[in-house]
């Protein structure tokens, strides 16, 4: 392929996925195509592409290789898909956050913080450049939510990626309106998960703003194929303070709501996303650290740790 046909950001990919001992050929090819084709790979991922029915048979030899590829994690388990694509439920300040930073973060091996085998790194190259697109979930879907750009992108070389392959539907913004989106989608109800791919250099790279009748990660987690890590924490109803209007209950995208008297909730199921936090009028819901849920994933403190 002649260089001028080759864009930067595919140049810059290309570079640093050399740099790195243990990412092979096939890794480097997979995650070319997740990034330069994202609306035909996850239309054809979740079904929904009209190739999708015909090539099944394939689909499901190319996932089966994809995870023989990944081969075993440090430990030396078998790594399964979930392991190499997948996401951390963030509540809305720790979501503000990966959109704020505005100096490079290096942050490798947060096993502790994404307990997955394998793509757990959050290394930010000029974490200011932040792209939003339009969300390959949403437009795979006939009946899909609104608004449609709501993913963002974080860092280089993803977010010039992006941009520079899919014009049409992605575009660079500011920290300011990063933060805005979030928040926007955090009032009509949706989950906020910091995604890791291990095709995308073994990296944190987007924040996706999810629901239940289009996110593929929230679809896969219900039916028992665990792609969310928890936030660390889980929602706590004050029962002096509950009005039993049942907003929580509705607005919970993991069923772990449930409304007699007052609003329990099951802290088993809960993800600690933190929406039905913004539903409640009565100011009855807390989120509360668990550590048996893991570690939070916040930002600013995991670099004031790093820099001690």
């Amino acid at each position: 392929m002649p260089k001028k046909l080759i864009q930067p950001s595919t140049r810059e990919y290309i570079r640093e996925a050399r740099q790195m001992k243990d990412f092979s050929f096939f890794d480097l090819l997979h995650g070319y195509l997740y990034a330069r084709f994202p609306y035909f790979y996850i239309a054809m991922g979740t079904g929904q592409h009209p190739l999708a029915k015909r090539l099944a048979p394939l689909l499901a030899w190319i996932g089966s290789f994809i995870v023989k590829k990944a081969g075993k994690s440090a430990s030396g388990s078998a790594v399964k898909f979930e392991d190499t694509y997948h996401g951390k439920v963030v509540p809305l300040q720790a979501a503000r956050q990966l959109v704020s930073v505005h100096e490079p973060v290096d942050l490798p091996n947060l096993e502790y913080i994404v307990p997955y085998a394998k793509a757990r790194d959050i290394i930010l190259k000029n974490p200011d450049h932040i792209a939003v697109m339009d969300c390959p979930c949403r437009t795979a879907r006939e009946h899909h939510c609104l608004p449609l750009d709501v993913c963002l992108v974080v860092g280089e070389p993803f977010a010039s990626f992006v941009v520079e392959h899919n014009p049409q539907k992605a575009r660079m913004i500011t920290s300011e309106e990063a933060q805005a989106i979030i928040k926007a989608e955090d009032e009509r109800g949706h989950v906020h998960h910091a995604f890791f791919k291990d095709a995308m250099l073994g990296r944190f790279y987007a924040i996706c703003n999810c629901c239940t009748c289009c996110c593929a990660a929230i679809q896969s987690q219900r039916k028992g194929t665990p792609m969310l890590a928890s936030s660390g924490y889980v929602a706590q109803i004050d029962a002096n303070l509950c009005a039993a209007c049942g907003n929580c209950v509705e607005t919970c995208l993991f069923d772990a709501l449930t409304l007699n008297d007052v609003a329990s909730v099951d802290a088993e199921r809960c993800m600690g996303c933190g929406v039905c936090l913004g539903q409640c009028p009565a100011g009855a819901i807390a989120l509360t650290r668990m550590e048996s849920k893991g570690v939070p994933l916040e930002i600013e403190n995991l670099m004031q740790a790093a820099a001690r």
